[in-house]
Order: structure tokens, then sequence, then C-alpha cells
């Protein structure tokens, strides 16, 4: 009877050591840290500078109110309210959510938890001087970012608190850890954020800490993120944004040897400071809620009819099918006569050839020239077979997909395939009914990053190298760069970039000429069937051995000259100069001084 009583007490208490150990989480956390407090060292994150050296992201010291709740005993918790400026309302609520495994994934008593983030230093030495009232609580230090300019948001991103998905995929994140959400941040989050550390605190039995355990024998140092230099030119950067305020649309600026980003302005813009500190989700949510959308990276993410800048591609595709040669000339009546005058042109000379008729920026002759190429039954056995061949030419050159920019978010803009024209118009199609698409119109759709990756591959005569933003990685590391070569052979090139250099000498481009300079240019006027009409422009300079590449899209600016010419020229002056010649000046002043806001939709 005692054995059998005797059997059971053990069995018992087996079954109860097991729950304990192995099915009751919290005790095997409040095991290790009944003696021990883990705290996490936070490493300080990379800083980020420009292409001159100069500062762009740096970190300052934040203060977090941490609490253990299972060392929390009764306390004044209105004196408590009172220092950090709360309201007894906001306490009990924060500490209903800190309990609640629903919003708090793996909550446990023992484990250390954030109760307020992001302390001033002010706040955190009144804090400081009263923290022994208020036992279960301490303050945790970690580095959060700071912005040298009020610039380049877009490009440098924003840090802000990860989430219960972040936390699953990604052991490295706890509650309360920030990442990157956006910009070079996100996309570099792993080189930046670094490596945490830990230190192990030794406490007494009413769980004061009583100094390091084993001198710090234990201790794991925290290991800073990698800084990174950009190639953007923040000086440059600023200049841009400062000839986009009151508009909306984009600058784009490439070195083309090289794909090096000098600057990407997306209009409109937010200062980056506006994202840190303790008001973040706040003007986070104002900036969500704008009807301008200035969240929204249009350098990347904006999809517009590329109008006449997508003409020199077309132009390119014509020689190399040998659909045209540099004699060939077609007729232009102020409009394409096989659909009633449309697209409708402006007067020029008649007939042209290629290289002024992207001087003169001719609807007709690159409506001519789809029209030989699409409805050629001699070259190609269907219109599927003929527009599939100029599909593939046009993705070549960077069109349709994302061209890998190493910036989170890049959409692939739009070039159709046969088989929707097929599905549309029951495969009873030719190229008067996709006419549009001659210009740049109709269907088709491009960032402004793919319209300056355009003018980068005319400069180098038939190639690009993959953009990006980061030129140097800290530690030797190189961002990987490709170069990729359109299926348009390097012989055509050049007659599409003396045409640019035409535009800009007695074209639709004249006035983004720059004394001293060798500017080439292509002018842009993209329909916009919400309203008006939008301004665009890509080119580069010098004509040879070119130093810059450029796109700007304005939306509803209106003619290409209207904003895309004057931005573009004066975007391109400033880098390639140091400078804005006097002769400028009243582009420079009109630029800065207008708006089309009152014109969007």
């Amino acid at each position: 009877m005692i054995g059998g009583s005797l059997i059971v007490l053990v069995f018992l208490f087996i079954v109860r050591l097991f729950y304990l150990q192995i099915i009751e989480n919290d005790y095997k956390v409040w095991a290790d840290s009944n003696a021990f407090l883990k705290r996490t060292l936070y490493p300080s994150r990379g800083m980020i500078y420009d292409r001159n050296g100069k500062l762009l992201v740096y970190n300052q010291p934040a203060y977090d109110v941490m609490l253990i709740m299972r060392e929390v005993i009764p306390f004044d918790t209105l004196d408590l309210c009172t220092t950090l400026g709360i309201t007894k309302e906001w306490f009990d609520k924060r500490i209903e959510d800190i309990r609640n495994r629903r919003l708090n994934p793996g909550y446990s008593s023992y484990v250390p938890q954030v109760f307020m983030n992001q302390l001033s230093a002010q706040e955190y030495g009144v804090l400081q001087e009263k923290l022994y009232r208020f036992p279960g609580f301490y303050i945790r230090t970690r580095p959060l970012r700071d912005y040298e300019y009020p610039n380049a948001a877009h490009i440098l991103g924003n840090i802000g608190e990860v989430g219960k998905e972040d936390i699953e995929e990604d052991g490295y994140y706890t509650q309360g850890d920030y990442a990157g959400r956006s910009g070079v941040e996100r996309s570099y989050e792993n080189i930046l954020r670094g490596e945490k550390g830990v230190e192990i605190l030794l406490r007494d039995a009413h769980g004061r800490i009583k100094g390091k355990y084993d001198n710090g024998e234990h201790d794991e140092s925290p290991r800073s993120g990698n800084n990174l230099t950009l190639s953007v030119d923040i000086e440059l950067q600023a200049y841009g944004e400062l000839l986009m305020q009151n508009k909306m649309g984009s600058i784009v600026m490439i070195e083309p040897e090289t794909g090096e980003i000098l600057c990407m302005v997306s209009a409109p813009n937010y200062d980056p400071h506006i994202l840190t500190g303790r008001q973040r989700g706040k003007n986070h949510d104002l900036l969500r809620i704008d009807p301008l959308k200035p969240l929204f990276d249009r350098s990347v993410m904006g999809t517009y009819p590329p109008g006449s800048t997508f003409k020199p591609a077309q132009g390119l595709i014509f020689l190399q099918e040998g659909i045209i040669n540099l004699q060939t000339a077609y007729s232009c009546n102020h409009g394409y006569p096989y659909t009633g005058g449309k697209p409708a042109c402006h007067g020029h000379p008649s007939p042209l050839s290629i290289v002024p008729a992207i001087a003169n920026s001719c609807n007709s002759f690159f409506c001519w020239g789809l029209h030989d190429m699409l409805d050629n039954r001699h070259r190609y056995a269907t219109i599927q077979e003929g527009f599939e061949v100029w599909k593939n030419h046009i993705v070549s050159m960077g069109y349709g997909y994302p061209l890998g920019i190493d910036l989170p978010g890049e959409k692939r803009g739009y070039i159709p395939n046969s088989t929707v024209y097929d599905n549309v118009y029951r495969q009873r199609w030719n190229s008067s009914t996709i006419i549009s698409i001659a210009i740049g119109q109709g269907e088709i759709s491009a960032t402004p990053l793919q319209i300056c990756n355009l003018a980068a591959t005319i400069a180098n005569r038939g190639y690009y190298k993959t953009p990006h933003v980061v030129k140097d990685i800290e530690g030797g590391q190189k961002t990987p760069v490709e170069a990729h070569y359109p299926t348009v052979s390097h012989e055509h090139y050049e007659a599409t970039a003396e045409g640019m250099r035409q535009a800009v000498l007695s074209g639709t481009c004249w006035a983004a000429y720059i004394p001293g300079i060798d500017v080439c240019g292509k002018t842009g006027t993209a329909e916009n069937p919400h309203g008006k009409d939008h301004s665009a422009f890509m080119g580069f300079a010098p004509y040879n051995h070119p130093k810059v590449a450029v796109a700007v899209y304005v939306e509803n600016g209106g003619w290409g000259a209207n904003y895309g010419v004057p931005i573009g020229k004066l975007m391109m002056e400033k880098y390639l100069t140091g400078t804005i010649s006097a002769a400028s000046k009243y582009q420079e002043e009109r630029m800065i001084n207008s708006s089309t806001l009152g014109d969007a939709i």
C-alpha cells in the first residue's frame, strides 16, 4: 500500500516537473532570468554618405522605457504618468496591450517589454532621476536615425518598428526592434543593421542589479553595421527638388558609363526628419492620406506614357530591321493620313529622314515606320510575328520589365504583346489599329527611370549598366552591376544621337542649349486623358564621351518645352559646370516659382 502511494507521488512529481520544464515556457524563461538579466546591446546602424563623402544619415541615441512585468510591484502610477507626460488611461491601455498575446505574440511576464519608445534626451534625464520609484522599469539605449539634409527622402528611405511577420521571418528581430521600411534603408537592411550584442547582469533575490555576471566574460559586444556610399550627389539632388517644388513628377539623372544614379527626384516629396521620433506614426499617416501622394516614389513607381521620348527607340528598331535607312524619308502633311490625319503633327519641313525627324519630333515619320514594319508581309508572315520582333527589341532596351535598381518597389511599366491585341480585336488588327504606340502613347507606359535609361543607352551608343544608387559598401564590397546590350546593333545609335543633338541645335529642344557643351535631347508631350498633358524630356551631354543622362517628367505640365526641357537643361548645366550661368537664371527663376498643382487631378 505504502509502495503504491510512493509510486503515485513519484509519478505526480514527474508530471509536474515535465509541465514546468517543457510545457510551461514561462518557467524556463524565469529559471534563466531569475538570477541573471540578459540585456540586448544594439549596434550602431551603418551611416550613409553621398558620392562626394558628405554625411547624409547618422545615428542619435534614443531611449526606450522597458519593463519586466513580474518585477512590477505597486507604485505611484500617477507619478510615472506625469513624468512621461502620459495619461492614466494611456498607461492602463499600454499595459493591457503588452499582456495581449494576440497583439504581442510570445509575451512573457519574465521577458523585457517595450513600454514606451524613443524618449528624447531631456525626457530621459527627467525619468532617470526618478527611475528608482518605479520597480520593474528600466531604460534601454539604442541608436536611431537622423538626417543631415531635408532631401532625398525616397532614396534614403526610413526605418520603422518591426511587426509580427518580420519577427517570424527573421530570427534577428524581437518585439520593439526597428528595420528599414523603404529606400536604401530597406534594400540594404542586412548590411546596415549590424549584429546585436548582449550583456548578462547578475541580480539578487529581490531582482536588483548587482553588476555584470562573471565580470562580463560572457558578454558579447555589438558589431556596427557597414556604412554605405551612394552614387547620389546631394547638392544636385537638392537643386532638383527645388526646381520641382509645387509640381508632380520626377527627375532622374544617370552617369551613362557606370549606371550610377546621380539624382532621383520624386515630387512632391517630404523632409525625412518627420519620420523619426515618436511622431513618426502620426506623420506617416498624414503623408499617406495626402492626395498628392508624397510617399509615392514617382521615379520608379510612376508609370506614364513616354510620349515622343519613345521615338528614338522606334527609329533604332526601324534601322535594325531594315525598314528604313539613313536616307529614307517620309512626308508629313500635319498628320498621318492613313488614320484621318491622326496623330496630328506640327509644322516643319517635309519630307524628313531619321535625323531631322527626331530633331523635329515628326509624328508622321514614326507612324509610317511602324506601318512599313508591321504591315510588311514580305518580311513577316503575320502581323503577330512582326509585332513580337518589335516588342522584343523594345524590351531589350529596358522597357516592360524592372531594370533592377537597388531600391524597393520598382514598377515594370507596360509593353503589350501581340496576344493582347489579338484578344481585344479578335485577331483583326493592323498598324493603324494601334498607331498611337508609334509615338509612345496608347498602351505603352514607362517609369521616368526607364526613360532616362534609354537616354543613357543612346549616350553609350548601344549598352547600359544596371542603374543603382549605392556606389560602395564599407569593407570593400561592391554593388554588382551588369552591362546590358540591346538587340539593336551599335552602328545605328549614331544617327539617333545625332538627331537628338540637332533637336537642341535647331529643333524642338533648342531651349536646352548650353554654350560650350554639345547637348542632345528629345522632347515629349504625353497625352493625358485625365487632364492637361504631361511635359517630358530626355537627353544627355556632351555628345562625345557623355557624362550625364537625364529624364524629366512633369505631370500636367503641357508641352515638353514648357517644363521638361528647361528643367533638364538646368540640371545638366548644374552638374557639368557646377553653377548656373547668368543667361540661364531666367529659366531657373521661372521653374522655381512655377506650379502645376492647379492642373493636377
